[in-house]
């Protein structure tokens, strides 16, 4: 509890510069935000979700946070690139937790009552929009880090898609991380979508500085009837971040959402998934990749919730570990009375390269209907010696046998992007990762 009690101490003692850094809706919110981090603290191994991650001790040190809401000067489409080639997106981005304007940002054009933009400046200028789904899905009633992240965000990042409106572009928002001193990041990104409407963003994680930044995300996602969703998490930062994530997604009736995790690089993270089936015959695609190596780690945990009849969630998570990285997947489906005709597949798969290497998975299926379609899998092994025997006898070197396998490993659930240019660019990033050499964006002067 001691990390929590210094947040609460600091909370309190910043109150007002908190919610003056921030807007009257996202302020509404922190006395129970409060009452929930005093009453379950931060999550910890002795929970079971938490058994192997020991968040509650990333918030130990003695981090900084902005805040007074201190100004970051830079010009954020000179200093950074990141482009996938033959992909068209409307551009935005976060310095650390702060929605920054930009020139390009001013450029982006969105068909009329759509917004993407600060979620503060909509507080102000649209509270009773923002009023009435920030924070509805985010869960404070247990140990977690939606309280803290409620605490203690003062903006972040709002798509806005009204009915019927369809956004031809994706929307890519790209999180740089920059201080000149350790720095805890506090993210808020909410997606509103209205019936029939269609979008697609892009998040994209990287690290300016080499200084350590613990960051935590909550994504609030509201997909109404027959709307379509796509999320594609992609981080790509360095082992001195620290990331703690949680994604919220409520499903009206005969909509599509496809979430996506791409964890290249990274330090120590946590993605936590809560998907609520809210109406008949809804769809959910559910995959995540992690490639790890060092003493890396990830955490992936995902919770799909039945409620209705006639839906779909379909669950791939494939994870590298090399050297002494560590992974663990938790994934439980729940099949609640009455939700019949219910079909879900839930798949783990994982290859430890080292006998250091360690992967933890737990995949669970609760049913309390009886005419369904469910399974549930995992597996944790090493590359097939068969495939490799077979591959050296043909003169391919040992080394790039090694990563034509693990490419192909992976390669299952980059094909499941439905953005091919991102599929495409993905699998460059993956050869460049296994081959050892340094992840970077095509163009990007920050990872150089």
């Amino acid at each position: 509890m001691k990390p929590a009690q210094n947040y609460i101490e600091l909370f309190k003692e910043n109150r007002a510069l908190v919610d003056r850094g921030s807007a009257g809706v996202m302020n509404s919110l922190r006395d129970a935000a409060l009452a929930s981090l005093e009453q379950y603290g931060l999550p910890h191994s002795g929970l079971e979700e938490y058994l192997h991650t020991e968040v509650a001790k990333w918030f130990e040190p003695d981090w900084g946070m902005n805040l007074a809401r201190l100004d970051m000067p830079v010009d954020f489409a000179q200093a950074f690139k990141c482009s996938v080639p033959n992909l068209s997106t409307q551009l935005y981005f976060l310095a650390n937790d702060t929605f920054a304007s930009s020139d390009t940002a001013a450029k982006n054009s969105l068909p009329d009552g759509a917004f993407a933009g600060s979620l503060k400046e909509a507080a102000h200028n649209r509270p009773e929009l923002v009023e009435k789904f920030y924070g509805k899905l985010a869960d404070m009633d247990k140990p977690g880090i939606a309280a803290i992240n409620t605490l203690f965000a003062q903006d972040g990042f709002l798509l806005y898609v009204p009915d019927g409106v369809v956004l031809e572009k994706p929307l890519q928002l790209i999180t740089l991380l920059s201080s000149k001193v350790d720095l805890m990041v506090n993210r808020r990104i909410l997606v509103v979508l209205g019936r029939s409407a269609q979008a697609k963003l892009l998040l994209c994680d990287h690290a300016l500085a080499a200084n350590q930044y613990l960051t935590t995300q909550v994504i609030e996602v509201f997909a109404g009837e027959n709307s379509s969703f796509e999320l594609y998490d992609l981080e790509e930062t360095h082992y001195a971040n620290k990331r703690t994530s949680e994604l919220y997604v409520s499903q009206e009736a005969d909509s599509n959402v496809e979430i996506d995790y791409v964890t290249l690089h990274n330090g120590q993270t946590r993605n936590t998934v809560f998907s609520t089936f809210a109406g008949r015959g809804s769809n959910l695609s559910l995959n995540g990749i992690a490639t790890i190596d060092k003493e890396q780690h990830v955490d992936n945990m995902t919770f799909v919730d039945h409620r209705v009849s006639d839906c779909t969630s379909n669950e791939l998570f494939k994870y590298v570990l090399d050297d002494s990285a560590s992974g663990a997947f938790a994934g439980k489906v729940l099949v609640r009375h009455g939700a019949q005709h219910t079909e879900s597949q839930q798949t783990n798969r994982n290859i430890c390269l080292t006998r250091q290497a360690r992967m933890f998975t737990q995949p669970q299926l609760e049913i309390y209907a009886d005419d369904v379609k469910c399974s549930h899998g995992a597996t944790v092994g090493q590359l097939d010696d068969k495939a490799m025997f077979y591959m050296r006898q043909r003169g391919i070197p040992e080394a790039e046998a090694r990563m034509m396998l693990m490419q192909a490993f992976v390669g299952e659930v980059i094909g499941r992007l439905s953005l091919e240019p991102l599929r495409d660019r993905l699998n460059r990033l993956v050869e460049k990762r296994f081959r050892g050499e340094l992840t970077q964006c095509e163009g990007c002067r920050a990872c150089r």
